[in-house]
Order: C-alpha cells, then sequence, then structure tokens
C-alpha cells in the first residue's frame, strides 16, 4: 500500500521559516521524482519545487526561488521542503507528490497547513 506523510506544518510569523518533511512507503522511492504542490483557498493546486529520483535535479516555482529548497534522502524515504523568508502569501496546503513513468504511477499524500501570519 502507497502512504505518503507529510509534516511540518504549522503558523509561523513572516519572515519565518518551516521545514517540511515527507515519508514515502510502499514504492520504491529512489525511482520517483518527488515533488511539493501547494494549494491556497479558492486557488489551484500548483507546483513549488521538484526533485528527480536519478539525478537529483531540481525545479521550483519562480515564486519561491531564493527561498525555498527541496531535497531528499533516499535512505530513509523522504523528501524535504525547506522554507525561509515565508510571506503572507505562502500561505496553503502543502501537497506530497510521487510520479515516475510520466505520471503513469502519480501518488498524493493527505496535505499539511502552512499558515504565514503575524
Amino acid at each position: 500500500q502507497v502512504q505518503l506523510k507529510e509534516s511540518g506544518g504549522g503558523l509561523v510569523q513572516p519572515g519565518g521559516s518551516l521545514r517540511l518533511s515527507c515519508v514515502g512507503s510502499g514504492f520504491t522511492f529512489s525511482r520517483y521524482t518527488m515533488s511539493w504542490y501547494r494549494q491556497a483557498p479558492g486557488k489551484e493546486r500548483d507546483l513549488v519545487a521538484g526533485i528527480t529520483g536519478a539525478s537529483g535535479r531540481t525545479n521550483y516555482a519562480d515564486s519561491v526561488k531564493g527561498r525555498f529548497t527541496i531535497s531528499r534522502d533516499n535512505a530513509k524515504n523522504t523528501v524535504y521542503l525547506q522554507m525561509n523568508s515565508l510571506k503572507p502569501e505562502d500561505t496553503a496546503v502543502y501537497f506530497c507528490n510521487a510520479e515516475v513513468g510520466g505520471r503513469f504511477y502519480d501518488y498524493w499524500g493527505q496535505g499539511t497547513q502552512v499558515t504565514v501570519s503575524s
């Protein structure tokens, strides 16, 4: 049974930092591209950052470049999202995604809430 479990969300003040974690199980983690998406109320779910399985190549949404860093530890089946200099507009539910084969296999976590507010 495939599972993706996110953690690390919460309430933080503008300018603060959070680190999200996502632990995968039930699939060969190292082969999958792992990504973080986010969805704010009334908006679509958008890609935040992704990291490939083989080469560890990363990509980021323009809105988070220079502030967020995605990384993975294949030995721990875990992907991380380090979020610095957080802004109120970063407030959203953050979802972990695992995909391979052009989304032939495509799995989602349940999400973790991040709220940036003073």
